[in-house]
């Protein structure tokens, strides 16, 4: 298994990506990439729905907003416009975010909040070939209380088939997420007891902490595809898949502490299950 940890973002993170925003904005023009007024806001556990076939073409822009009572940057790579259906998914997906941070400030009425609200949004291209373009979106948004609301989607983008591929279309049945879930399961349990263990926590707190996460893990890692919508492939030098990496934001199997956490499954657990118009997008 191979687990990355990483933190949400924080208040000066956010304050800093927006000045680097700025700095890129110079150089061209920034506008919405959505209509905040009808995009959906996102559903936990899931990426934003497949563009319907009308949908017309939309250009990716960098947005920064900011004013005594929220605070927007949302950045994007270049060149994921070629994907028209992509960069539709994308746009929904920011736009839905940014309606949800306006719909907060909105409910203060007439009220200021005593920090601004904020919205950091950052996607990242994690592979890019022929048949599929790989995207991460990672952010975070803040509405008052402790801390910010951990923004974490990944999107595989079909080239030649022109559509999001979801954990629905590649492990259509029951059994197939009962394996995932049972693999993900003993992985997250390991890197539990490791990290307890490194902690040298005294043995109460030891054992309390164990009940707790252990817990978590085991909801979180239930047969239920929004537990497992958030992957992306691993891809050997063909450019096929060798393991899928879900990605499983704080809350889910863990505490707000323990960050984004992952489980690499690898092709050989999944192959079995995967829907046959797919398996030959994995190797072996």
């Amino acid at each position: 298994m191979k687990e990355r940890i990483v933190h949400p973002l924080s208040r000066t993170f956010c304050l800093a990506a927006l000045l680097a925003l700025g700095l890129a904005a110079c150089k061209r023009e920034t506008a919405p990439a959505a209509d905040p007024a009808t995009a959906p806001a996102p559903a936990d556990g899931e990426a934003a729905a497949a563009p319907t076939e009308d949908a017309g073409p939309v250009e990716l822009r960098d947005l920064i907003e900011s004013n005594d009572r929220y605070i927007v940057g949302i950045s994007y790579p270049p060149g994921l416009d070629r994907h028209p259906g992509l960069a539709r998914v994308l746009a929904d997906y920011s736009g839905a975010a940014r309606a949800e941070l306006i719909a907060a400030v909105d409910g203060l009425g007439n009220d200021k909040p005593t920090a601004p609200y904020e919205l950091s949004l950052g996607y990242q291209v994690l592979a890019d070939n022929p048949r599929m373009v790989v995207v991460a979106a990672d952010g975070s948004s803040y509405t008052g209380g402790a801390h910010g609301q951990p923004l974490v989607a990944r999107f595989v983008w079909l080239v030649q088939e022109q559509k999001l591929l979801t954990i629905h279309d590649l492990l259509p049945t029951a059994q197939g997420l009962i394996a995932v879930g049972a693999y993900a399961r003993e992985q997250l349990h390991t890197a539990l007891s490791l990290r307890v263990e490194a902690d040298e926590l005294p043995p109460v707190e030891r054992s309390a902490l164990i009940k707790s996460a252990g817990r978590m893990i085991q909801a979180g890692t239930q047969p239920d595809a929004d537990n497992f919508g958030q992957f992306q492939p691993l891809l050997d030098a063909d450019g096929r898949i060798t393991a899928l990496r879900f990605v499983f934001p704080p809350y889910q199997v863990g505490p707000y502490s323990d960050g984004t956490q992952t489980v690499d499954v690898p092709a050989p657990v999944l192959l079995p299950h995967v829907a046959p118009e797919y398996a030959g997008l994995f190797a072996g």
